[in-house]
């Protein structure tokens, strides 16, 4: 585990540049368990993992604000590309090796874009989703959706 310059930016690569990096808001119980998910499986060590809940300075690069990263899932490709959305989990799921079905699933025509449609309609549903995961944080609330 390396730490990042922002006391709440760290990472589990070990490789300078990483395979990508994922912004979650794990103020919200339910990105975080989500994001638990991910950072078992093999690979994660190749993914650089950036807590937007926490407060403290943002130092998210260009094109994201911390409002946005909370709002909605980000990733950044290590070309500097940010893709968010249902484009960001096939994005990580892609470079997660036990979840890359689902990647070459999400790559099929139609289908990253369907599921665009299903997660923001998921999206005004995650505070009160996220109300039901017990976690050992605090709650979420509006900025969880």
């Amino acid at each position: 585990m390396r730490r990042r310059s922002a006391p709440y930016l760290w990472t589990m690569t070990t490789h300078a540049d990483p395979a990508l990096t994922v912004y979650y808001d794990g103020a919200c119980p339910l990105c975080a368990a989500e994001i638990r998910l991910y950072r078992r499986a093999e690979g994660a060590e190749r993914v650089a993992w950036v807590d937007v809940g926490a407060e403290g300075p943002a130092e998210l690069g260009p094109e994201l604000t911390r409002e946005a990263a909370r709002a909605r899932f980000h990733v950044r490709r290590p070309d500097g590309a940010l893709v968010s959305g249902a484009a960001g989990f096939a994005a990580l799921w892609a470079v997660l090796p036990g979840w890359r079905g689902l990647a070459r699933l999400a790559g099929l025509p139609g289908v990253t874009a369907l599921g665009e449609v299903a997660y923001r309609l998921f999206l005004p549903l995650r505070p009160w989703i996220a109300r039901l995961v017990p976690a050992g944080g605090p709650r979420c609330d509006k900025a969880c959706g």
